[in-house]
């Protein structure tokens, strides 16, 4: 059995509260590094939008190419808006999985395509931020493969200090 693990490629990203926001999406639901490659999320880096501190555990590491930090094992999984993709909630996450995310501004180069293994889509209206995307694909991984349990201990662990709610009918 292959270990349960799941890792992230950004190519060149723009938006430093994006990549905050794919490095909080990490830490919510266990990726174990995220990879990028350009030069714009360095030039904008200086604006902090990780407000859980995920870099702190998991890293965040410049690269020239994702083809060479794909993981040994892993399958490479592209998510993009591209005709032919396979729907998400059709699609069976691999355990071992390279997730590999666009630009904001612009698709993924066939040059990644052919490297890669699955491509998959979100079904919606228009198409969603790099963030929100991460996020999407991270939560229906994790709903689809484990790995949390659903419990009121869970929710008293993760939620906010200042959050002390209970629901009682």
């Amino acid at each position: 059995m292959s270990e349960v693990r799941a890792t992230i490629g950004l190519i060149n990203p723009k938006s430093p509260t994006n990549v905050g926001g794919v490095l909080r999406a990490a830490g919510c639901y266990g990726a174990q590094q995220v990879f990028f490659t350009g030069t714009r999320y360095l030039k904008a880096k200086k604006f902090h939008t990780d407000t859980k501190n995920a870099l702190e555990r998991i890293p965040l590491t410049s690269v020239e190419d994702l083809a060479q930090a794909k993981p040994s094992g892993a399958k490479a999984v592209v998510i993009e808006l591209i005709e032919g993709a396979t729907p998400l909630p059709e699609f069976i996450h691999p355990e071992n999985a390279f997730y590999i995310f666009g630009p904001e501004d612009g698709s993924i180069s066939k040059e990644v395509l052919n490297w890669c293994d699955e491509v998959v889509y979100i079904p919606t209206i228009g198409c969603m931020n790099l963030a929100a995307t991460c996020n999407v694909v991270l939560y229906d991984r994790q709903a689809k493969l484990g790995g949390v349990e659903s419990s009121d201990k869970t929710i008293i662990e993760s939620r906010d200090t200042n959050n002390k709610m209970k629901w009682q009918k």
